[in-house]
């Protein structure tokens, strides 16, 4: 079978199966049997060779398939010793004659069994008119619609365009493709043909667009919906819509609007249909991408208090380089606060002529003046985001140059600081939504009786810090440098009101004495052992009060902590170095693109909610929460650039693709792709990758793709993703460089589908539950709080939660027969279980086997006459479904 030839059309299919091509036969035994499958040349049946069996005894009549099945879908795949070593993209099964035998085979790739899918299904719905239909519909609406574009390219009527104008006009529909790229081709086929001259034909620029601009991947998909036509319908497309990709209330005209305007042919708008092209640039269109749109604006509940979200934080905002002799300038402030950074630091020292200046002392950083970086927080605070502001104040100026400060803040930002007083009877800090628009600072303030313009209070210095660090002081305490205590100003102390800075003692003395305003901060050190060994009081500190872990001092090269290390645990601000890309930069402005990229992100239920119990180490399921199962199928990738300065290997790119999961221990996983030889172009992976995830509202998603290089694989793009950001079905993930800018053009296709191990689940975009094996029952326990009255509260619900489990898992256990009676793996959900089912419920002479009654609220299956043994089976299988449905609907617990 021809490796390079563009599939985009069943009579390509069928061409290619009249050559043939090597399967594996797979049969119950655990044997696997090499053989050459073929499509007899008049089309009505389907041999085998090498065979034991006599030449008439090695073959299906065309006619007998009942159903071509994808994947490892019957009980001879289920039941076969390699099954794990099958592709699950490679297998396919043939389901024919009257008992409903199948023939179950292994492709050597995704492609080819896409081939033989797409070929047969086309020959079952069109029997011995096939030919006709291939001949009828050649790419009607993709010729029509290249000749219109050509036609008006071809100004002066000569019926060609020059070279460069042909090149011009495919680049404008394709501008993913490389100039010398199109070039190549048009000579190519110029010179195949010994044609002389460099002006293109009608003919030979649809060719050249066909042979560039196909991906057979997506021609692949839209004939499973197409009921094998070369074009979606309306009732194609709601189906599609529907089952594929989660929309809910979809009817015809939502197809039509689709259609409108996605479609670039006008016979295709004017009939209501989409061809390759249109459904290609619909999958394509924002609509398609993998991040949820409702989360590209602020949709969290932002009334609870600050203490219950985590907040985007920059380290040292003001360097732009390393943290001992790195250049300072303002420009670190102004990427921060554009990137939804909510938490910027300024250390402040005494400078020349009375101005205070930012730098990080006790090193060779450069210095800038301190009111030239409040006049760009003010230009900027709110240029991302209009919620508040925290300016992290580390104050070594003298009191002469104190005031000076306070007098440009007040000047500068003037009621944007937020000096409201402070609610001594409340337990918690105010919302995000209270202070909307505001600066908080953060910094010491005097004591409640001080009187004077000035007092003393103890100093914080990383800078002290990181010197120490760097002559070899290596102490183990909080604060390495020795606590020092210097003069502040009454003024600048008013200044500060909600985020007062406070020295962490031990979390005893917190949960005893600290108060919500009150603020501290943790080194990466001593959160790290805080987080081993402390994990559940970590949480439970971080429910009300706010903490702010920075970077080691040893980070001298401006590396950063993985932030996750420390939101595991509720830490609410994770001082990041934003000058600094890298995987760690990757999670943090992942994480922050959730809720309108507003730099606030509302932790989990379980670390906010006062009863609850939540270690950060947790290696096991989250109590209270449901795993979900994360689904995800690498289908191909497009334009994928040569690693920048990589010059060993010319400009031949062999990508693949690693999928990360971050999160809680229990959650951190990765998985990789087969390496695709010499195709950045639109490299074919088709493999699929199962992942638990066990918190999913701290879970995320980071694709990275690199190139297979012997000396050392390099870094091509990669796209970093909330899970709770997901957008199931067929998506389109745009790819980023190593400094987080868009790499044009440059994509992954790939499918999500995203099922529940236990129940819960988002609505309607989420499949329903999954067990693949049987398993112990795993009911909810009970944590005494030594309170009585609550205990004994808990107490009675136990019961009827364990009976709610075993409702729910039965409801599970009815499914998966279901979907395996269907022919689909446990990915699949209930609308594309009866689509499935759709092509086996019609008999011989045309009439229905079963129909559906919906005229109750849990639709029934009604045999119209006596059925065969596997519809049986299958009706039974509904049935239970059915039942268990019904009865988990009417338990009290749901």
């Amino acid at each position: 079978m021809p490796a390079e030839k563009k599939i985009s059309s069943a009579s390509d299919c069928i061409n290619a199966m009249v050559e043939g091509s090597e399967l594996k036969k797979v049969r119950s035994n655990s044997r696997v049997y090499h053989r050459y499958f073929l499509l007899e040349a008049d089309m009505q049946s389907l041999r085998w060779e090498p065979s034991k069996k006599e030449s008439e005894k090695a073959k299906i009549d065309v006619k007998s398939i009942k159903e071509v099945r994808t994947g490892k879908n019957t009980d001879i795949f289920r039941a076969n010793g390699v099954y794990d070593q099958i592709s699950e993209d490679c297998a396919f099964s043939i389901i024919y004659g009257e008992n409903y035998e199948s023939l179950d085979l292994v492709a050597n790739s995704a492609d080819v069994a896409n081939i033989w899918v797409t070929g047969l299904r086309y020959m079952i719905s069109y029997g011995k008119h096939t030919l006709d239909m291939i001949e009828s519909s050649q790419d009607n609406l993709r010729s029509s619609w290249l000749s219109d574009i050509f036609s008006a390219a071809d100004v002066n009527g000569n019926k060609q365009i020059s070279l460069s104008a042909a090149t011009d006009l495919i680049k404008s529909i394709n501008p993913g493709v490389k100039n010398v790229k199109i070039e190549l081709k048009f000579k190519e086929f110029h010179k195949a043909k010994e044609k002389i001259g460099g002006d293109v034909t009608k003919e030979e620029f649809i060719e050249v667009f066909h042979d560039l601009c196909t991906r057979p991947e997506i021609y692949f998909l839209l004939v499973q919906f197409s009921s094998n036509k070369e074009f979606l319908d309306t009732k194609d497309l709601m189906r599609f819509l529907e089952a594929e990709q989660g929309m809910v209330e979809v009817n015809e005209d939502t197809s039509l609007a689709v259609i409108m305007k996605y479609e670039p042919s006008k016979e295709g708008r004017l009939r209501g249909w989409l061809s390759l092209d249109g459904f290609t640039t619909y999958l394509m269109s924002p609509e398609c991408h993998i991040f949820d749109p409702e989360q590209k604006k602020v949709c969290q509940d932002m009334t609870q208090p600050l203490s219950h979200y985590y907040i985007n934080s920059s380290h040292n905002t003001y360097l732009i380089e390393d943290q001992f002799r790195g250049p300072s300038d303002i420009t670190g402030y102004i990427r921060a606060l554009k990137m939804g950074c909510r938490c910027v630091e300024l250390d402040v020292w005494d400078g020349p002529d009375n101005e205070p200046v930012i730098y990080t002392g006790h090193t060779m950083t450069s210095q800038i003046v301190f009111r030239s970086v409040i006049d760009v927080i003010n230009r900027y605070a709110f240029a991302a985001s209009e919620f508040p502001l925290i300016l992290c104040l580390e104050n070594h100026c003298s009191i002469k140059q104190q005031k000076v400060m306070f007098q440009h803040l007040k000047k500068i930002l003037g009621d944007k600081i937020h000096t409201d007083p402070l609610k001594m009877d409340e337990s918690y800090l105010p919302s995000p939504v209270d202070l909307k628009g505001k600066i908080l600072l953060k910094g010491k303030k005097l004591g409640p009786n001080c009187t004077s313009a000035e007092g003393d209070v103890t100093d914080e210095d990383e800078g002290a810090e990181m010197s120490q660090r760097m002559n070899g002081d290596e102490g183990d305490q909080q604060n390495v440098a020795p606590t020092k205590r210097f003069q502040l100003s009454k003024d600048l102390s008013d200044l500060v009101t909600l985020c007062k800075s406070v020295a962490f003692k031990d979390f005893q003395a917190a949960f005893q004495s600290q108060k919500y305003w009150e603020f501290c901060s943790f080194s990466e050190a001593f959160a790290n052992r805080c987080t081993t060994d402390h994990p559940g009081d970590f949480v439970n500190y971080n429910k009300k009060f706010l903490a702010r872990v920075y970077p080691s001092p040893m980070r001298i090269d401006s590396s950063n902590m993985n932030p996750q290390d420390f939101w595991k645990c509720g830490c609410q601000i994770v001082a990041m170095n934003f000058q600094t890309p890298g995987l760690m930069m990757d999670l943090n402005i992942g994480w922050f693109r959730q809720n309108g990229n507003c730099g606030y992100v509302l932790r989990p239920a379980i670390m906010r909610e006062e009863v609850s119990y939540f270690s950060a180490n947790t290696k096991d399921s989250v109590p209270g929460v449901s795993p979900q199962l994360l689904h995800i199928k690498i289908i191909s990738g497009l334009n994928l650039p040569k690693p920048k300065g990589s010059g060993a290997k010319g400009d031949v790119v062999d990508p693949y693709v690693y999928v990360e999961i971050h999160g809680i221990p229990a959650d951190c996983a990765e998985q990789r792709t087969k390496t695709v030889n010499q195709n950045g172009e639109n490299p074919i992976f088709d493999e699929s990758f199962e992942f638990q995830i066990n918190l999913p509202e701290l879970a995320m998603v980071r694709f990275v793709v690199l190139d297979d290089d012997f000396i050392g694989d390099e870094f091509i793009g990669q796209y970093t993703i909330p899970f709770e950001c997901l957008q199931t079905g067929f998506r389109h993930v745009p790819l980023q460089s190593l400094t987080g800018d868009l790499l044009p053009h440059t994509w992954l296709f790939v499918h999500v589908a995203i099922t529940n191990r236990r129940g819960g689940g988002k609505p309607h975009k989420r499949g329903l539950s999954v067990r693949k094996a049987k398993r112990s029952r795993e009911y909810v326990t009970m944590r005494l709080l030594v309170i009585k009255a609550v205990d004994e509260v808990f107490k009675a619900a136990s019961q009827p939660l364990r009976e709610a489990t075993d409702l729910r898992e039965n409801m599970q256990s009815a499914i998966v027969p279901f979907k395996e009676l269907c022919g689909l793996p446990a990915v699949a959900n209930l609308m594309q279980c009866v689509l499935a089912l759709s092509a086996c419920l019609t008999g011989a002479d045309g009439n229905p086997l079963l129909v559906f009654n919906l005229s109750d609220q849990y639709p029934t299956m009604e045999p119209q006459g006596l059925l065969p043994e596997v519809l049986k089976k299958v009706v039974s299988s509904y049935d239970a479904v059915r039942t268990s449905s019904r009865a988990t609907e009417h338990h009290d617990c749901f």
